[in-house]
């Protein structure tokens, strides 16, 4: 599968109820969608993939494929205990997604034998990228193992090993071939796409595309100086606080004037006072390239 710009990873919005609103959910993809963005990755890290249930996730998916209506790919998350990250898949694959972000299986850890036959079983009903992550720490040797599993078609790194993933790109390249996706993972990828262009991955994951999809397509086009102007504050505002890479982003969407509710437990929302300066960056960033 052949993607190209940004990957869009969206919130799931929640209602006062508790429930997703998916009305909500419906409005924050399709204003991402007018932006041409690569990729939908829904119910993933960004949309709390850890804090749904299965119908949840399934809602989820759904309302995704059906506001991007061919606009762009759509990919769900998907992962934990086996049997799960199976149901997860089917109810994508019946929602008519084109793929999954696999997550890393959570606390059981086994060979890695273990982990291809649980990355083999979600594979055979969509395709999907495996997330290295966490306690997903691939070799070359073994990323080429399943590169060759039927339905393995890329890798999203979390990890920023540089070293490791140039083995990884090359070994990749040289075994399998050009027809494998690889994409930055890291939180506030643009930070570190410089280093991820110099080992040949292109694409990667955009948090900000989420709540301010221009400034991060004006990166995409060129906009460097926003590294300086607006990116790498952003990370020092994310690194204040564990689980920032979601609540802040859920914060920009808020301030885009959808009511997309809190995070879930265990995230905790931004203060006022982190929200406060996110609001005056994207202001900042916006006045940078011409766009406010």
């Amino acid at each position: 599968m052949n993607l190209s710009g940004v990957l869009f990873f969206p919130v799931t919005p929640f209602a006062p109820s508790g429930e997703p609103a998916v009305d909500v959910l419906a409005e924050h993809i399709g204003r991402g969608l007018e932006h041409g963005p690569g990729a939908v990755f829904a119910a993933c890290g960004t949309g709390e993939f850890a804090a749904l249930s299965e119908a949840e996730h399934a809602t989820v998916v759904r309302v995704a494929t059906e506001t991007a209506r061919g606009r762009a790919p759509v990919f769900a998350g998907a992962g934990g205990p086996l049997g799960a990250a199976l149901n997860q898949a089917a109810a994508a694959r019946d929602a008519g997604a084109d793929g999954l972000l696999l997550m890393p299986p959570y606390l059981s850890k086994g060979t890695h034998e273990g982990f291809v036959a649980y990355v083999r079983a979600v594979a055979a009903i969509l395709p999907v990228i495996v997330y290295q992550r966490d306690n997903v720490v691939l070799t070359p040797a073994q990323v080429v193992e399943l590169a060759r599993v039927p339905g393995v078609i890329g890798l999203k790194d979390g990890l920023g090993d540089i070293d490791l993933m140039q083995r990884i790109v090359l070994a990749v390249r040289r075994e399998v071939g050009d027809d494998f996706t690889f994409f930055n993972g890291l939180p506030t990828a643009e930070l570190t796409m410089g280093a991820y262009r110099g080992l040949g991955v292109e694409l990667y994951s955009s948090a900000a595309f989420a709540f301010a999809p221009d400034l991060a397509t004006a990166y995409l086009n060129g906009a460097h100086h926003l590294l300086t102007e607006f990116y790498e504050p952003l990370v020092r505002l994310r690194a204040k606080v564990p689980g920032y890479a979601v609540a802040l982003v859920k914060a920009g969407v808020r301030l885009g004037g959808l009511a997309a509710g809190p995070v879930r437990a265990p995230l905790v929302d931004a203060s006022p006072e982190d929200v406060a300066e996110l609001e005056a960056l994207i202001k900042h960033g916006r006045s940078v390239v011409g766009t406010s």
